[in-house]
């Protein structure tokens, strides 16, 4: 990054952002923290790898050209982690969508985007909770009204769930199925207390795990992404495509290349 942050702060003008966020911030109190540099820590953990807001303080003090990039001197005591993750929850997808367009145009610009042709893929993402905190749903009480899925069943296939459940339950445990990390889990039956929007997925010489999914488009000119969307992991990629194509043709047509 020693190399790159001079190019970056010719490249991109980030006090568009002060417009983008003014509405969220207040004239009067303690200054909060400056919506340049927060967008700044936001590529620095992307680009080093941090995922934990504490760490990646801890990482821009020891880091000089950091420092440099987020315009900070050597003695001047950066924003502490609950800061950036409280300034993260405060602002709306908008904002950093706008960020996005905003860094594509750019992109476009200095030639590296070529248009024509989107390669499209997937990958799952680890969420911030453990197996661990999954808890059994609880059933349906009869003051609770019946979900759209349910409404929507035909009757002969909820007969048919409503039996395997009960044969599942009265059927003897399998080998070691009595061990309390030895559980059937399942999004249908578990959710995570923690993270409620994770889902349990899993990839071929991959263990378990609450993750999420990332779907990305890049432009295979030079490699810039064109678009990039987060999902629930226990769906296919097919069901998240159109809503990719009907998000990047816009995004496309905007910058004259669709």
């Amino acid at each position: 990054m020693v190399n790159t942050d001079g190019r970056l702060a010719e490249l991109v003008d980030w006090t568009f952002l002060y417009e983008q966020t003014r509405a969220l911030y207040s004239h009067t109190g303690h200054p909060s923290l400056d919506p340049v540099v927060f967008f700044k820590l936001v590529l620095v953990g992307r680009l080093e790898n941090l995922v934990s807001d504490r760490r990646l303080v801890e990482h821009c003090a020891l880091r000089l050209d950091i420092l440099y990039f987020l315009c900070y001197e050597l003695d001047e005591e950066l924003p502490w982690h609950s800061t950036v993750s409280r300034t993260r929850q405060l602002f709306p997808a908008a904002v950093f969508e706008h960020l996005f367009d905003h860094v594509f145009a750019q992109c476009v610009a200095q030639e590296l985007v070529a248009g024509d042709t989107q390669a499209i893929d997937s990958a799952p993402v680890k969420a911030n909770a453990a197996l661990e905190s999954l808890q059994p749903k609880r059933a349906a009480t009869a003051h609770t009204p019946p979900s759209p899925a349910v409404l929507t069943t035909p009757a002969h296939q909820l007969r048919q769930e409503v039996t395997r459940q009960a044969k599942r339950q009265k059927a003897p445990g399998a080998l070691g199925a009595t061990h309390r990390k030895a559980r059937l889990l399942s999004n249908k039956t578990h959710y995570s207390t923690s993270d409620p929007d994770a889902r349990v997925s899993v990839k071929p010489g991959k263990v378990r795990a609450l993750n999420y999914l990332r779907s990305l488009a890049v432009d295979t000119g030079h490699g810039v992404t064109s678009h990039v969307q987060a999902d629930f992991a226990d769906s296919r990629d097919s069901v998240h495509l159109p809503r990719i194509v009907g998000s990047l043709q816009p995004r496309l047509q905007a910058q004259e290349l669709y």
